[in-house]
Order: structure tokens, then C-alpha cells, then sequence
């Protein structure tokens, strides 16, 4: 029998989870034609493997392996593009999302009461899990009101990674979504040119008993690449927005750093240092952010350094040489001149970034 229903499961270093999983939907689906795919991204932790030795046991698992590619949504996207079934689901492979609720959403689909079925954790009868950080619960509901403001329609919980739709909607939405970052449901809401019919579940988080949370600063700011990618309609490239505020922090890195080094040494020293500090800041943070889904580890994480030093040295020159042509007077104007220095450097740095650096390997 052909599945109803195919849940994709994006993976990364979940290898203690892939049983759990496929025995808790065996359990939550009783009666229901289901199929899982895991979409791996190539974990160090033989996640793959394990999902694969399952298959060969269970022909309503598969796996895909994912080489050179790593993203949350991208990794949604292939699984989802890679089922037949009429329903699509995404669940975290962290167990945190209540399965048992999985068929309550499908009903709500079938049922034509909704486009879209999302498990919430912030309507009536739903609830976070406690022991968040006070880090990671501000860059929830950070998030979260920052999609509440943009979204055509009213989303209780639309940082919920746990959400299911019938595959030809998301089939038509899928040469629009941006397919980077954590947050696909956002972009799903936000590409439908139209007031999806949503209708949240609710559901309890469960704390994480295996594996390491990937919810951290750099996944709010790739959120906000996306609202803004969203709002202005897909007129920049949303890594070019993602580099562009990367670059932002690079300049007030920079500036600071001029604005002491300025008090011990000429104009032209100091602006040298505070490049090369900036160049070094805005290197970590493109690997951390902008280039999250082709970071640099190990070995090649210091040879991407050293690569972006010497490709970007000619940008830092001109970065130089136009901050000194447009230098009058030290005390007043060196702000300015140290800004528009650093912003040819930036422009640069974007375009040798992605050729050269965090090219595809």
C-alpha cells in the first residue's frame, strides 16, 4: 500500500534518536499508510548508518545522505520533494515533538478545515518544556514577533519546526522558498502569495534526552535574513543580506578598533589594524552565519583564513587608501573616512567570498 502520509526528519549528530523515532511513529500511527525519511547531513556520528540499517529491515524508512549540503530547510525541502505520498510532515529529530499529535493534524487536512496543520506549543492545551536558557527563550520569542508582524495570518507558534500539508501546496511553494535557515515554516507562510488556512495543534516540548540543540544566535539572525528577503520580495539574495549584516557589525568592529588605536599611532597604522581585526571578525562570523550550510571545520576552517587574508589584502589596501584620500582632518573626519574604507572592503570581501573561500567543494 502506498504511504498517505511521508515525515520527514532532518538530522544532524542524531544517531542515539533514529530508532526511538521510527518506534514512536509505528506506535502514533496505527492504521495510517506512513513512510519516514531522514535527511542527513552527512553526520560525524554515523546517523546515516543507522538509518539505513533500520531500512533494509523496514521498508517504510529511508534515508537520504546529504554530502556538501547542510541547512535545516534545505534539508526539509529535499525530503519532502523526495515523497510520492499525498500528505507531508517535518518532525525535529530530537524527540522533542509529540508524534501522538500527527494524526490529529492529518485529520485536519483531510478534513479541507486547513492548508496547513502545525503543532503548537503556544495555544491552550500546549506547553514549552521548561529548563530552556535564558539565551535561547529570548531568541524564541524574539522570533516569534518578528514572524507574528510580518505573517498574513494570525500564527500562535510560527517558529514550530513540527508542522504537515498536502504535498501539492508545498510542491507549488517550493520554487519560492529561500531554503536557508531553521525556520521553514515561516517561509512556507510567507511564499504563499495568500492567507494559507492554518489550524494549530497543540502539544507539550519535551526536553532533549540525546544529542546537542542547534537554536543559537546565528539561527535568529538567519531569521531575520529571511523576514527581510521576504519583505523586500526576493530583490537581494538573502546570502547577500545575511553577508550585508555581517558586514554591519564588521563596521562598528572596525570602528571601535580605529577609535583606540587612533590615540597611539598615525591615521594610516591604525586604520590598518582595525581592518585586519574587522576582516577577522567578519571571517568568523560569514563561517558561523552567511556560509552556515557550507562551514569551514578543521584544517580547511584555518586555510579558508588565511585565503580570505590574502584575497581580501587587495580590498584592505583600497580600504586604506580610500579612507586617506578622503582624510582632511584627524580629529574630525576620520569616522567617515575609516567607514567608507571599510565599506569598499565589504563589497569586495562579498565578492571574493564565494568564489574563492566558501566555494563549493
Amino acid at each position: 500500500m502506498p504511504p498517505l502520509l511521508t515525515i520527514v526528519v532532518p538530522c544532524f549528530n542524531e544517531a542515539e534518536n533514529v530508532i526511538p523515532m521510527a518506534e514512536r511513529l509505528e506506535a502514533a500511527l496505527q492504521g495510517i499508510a506512513w513512510e519516514v525519511i531522514f535527511v542527513d547531513d552527512d553526520s560525524p556520528d554515523g546517523t546515516s548508518a543507522i538509518a539505513r540499517r533500520l531500512a533494509e529491515q523496514d521498508a517504510r524508512v529511508r534515508c537520504i545522505r546529504r554530502i556538501g549540503r547542510r541547512g535545516l530547510a534545505s534539508a526539509c525541502i529535499e525530503g519532502m520533494m523526495a515523497s510520492s505520498a499525498p500528505y507531508v510532515a517535518v518532525i525535529d529529530g530530537d524527540l522533542q515533538h509529540d508524534e501522538t499529535i500527527l494524526p490529529k493534524m492529518l485529520e485536519a487536512l483531510r478534513s479541507g478545515r486547513a492548508d496547513v496543520a502545525i503543532g503548537s506549543r503556544h495555544v491552550a492545551g500546549g506547553e514549552a518544556a521548561e529548563g530552556f536558557s535564558p539565551l535561547r527563550q529570548r531568541i524564541s520569542e524574539g522570533g516569534t514577533a518578528l514572524a507574528r508582524a510580518m505573517l498574513p495570518v494570525r500564527v500562535e507558534d510560527p517558529m514550530s519546526g513540527f508542522f504537515m500539508l498536502p504535498r501539492p501546496i508545498f510542491e507549488e511553494l517550493a520554487p519560492r522558498l529561500t531554503g536557508r535557515g531553521f525556520k521553514i515554516l515561516v517561509d512556507i507562510l510567507l511564499s504563499a502569495g495568500r492567507k494559507l488556512r492554518v489550524e494549530e495543534v497543540p502539544y507539550t516540548f519535551r526536553p532533549r534526552v540525546a544529542g546537542d540543540s542547534k537554536l543559537d544566535t546565528a539561527v535568529l539572525l538567519e531569521f531575520l535574513a529571511l523576514l527581510l528577503d521576504k519583505a523586500l520580495g526576493g530583490l537581494l539574495p538573502l546570502r547577500f543580506m545575511s553577508f550585508a549584516l555581517v558586514g554591519g557589525f564588521g563596521i562598528l568592529v572596525h570602528l571601535a578598533v580605529l577609535g583606540v588605536a587612533i590615540r597611539f599611532m598615525p591615521f594610516i597604522n591604525a586604520q590598518w589594524v582595525a581592518t585586519f581585526v574587522a576582516m577577522t571578525a567578519n571571517f568568523w562570523l560569514n563561517n558561523r552565519i552567511t556560509y552556515r550550510d557550507v562551514r569551514l571545520r578543521g584544517p580547511k576552517l584555518w586555510r579558508g583564513l588565511i585565503l580570505f587574508y590574502v584575497v581580501c589584502g587587495l580590498g584592505a589596501a583600497a580600504n586604506v587608501g580610500v579612507a586617506g584620500l578622503l582624510l582632511r582632518d584627524e580629529l574630525a573626519q576620520w569616522r567617515w573616512a575609516g567607514a567608507a574604507g571599510a565599506l569598499l572592503t565589504g563589497v569586495w570581501n562579498y565578492a571574493v567570498s564565494a568564489t574563492l573561500v566558501w566555494r563549493a567543494r
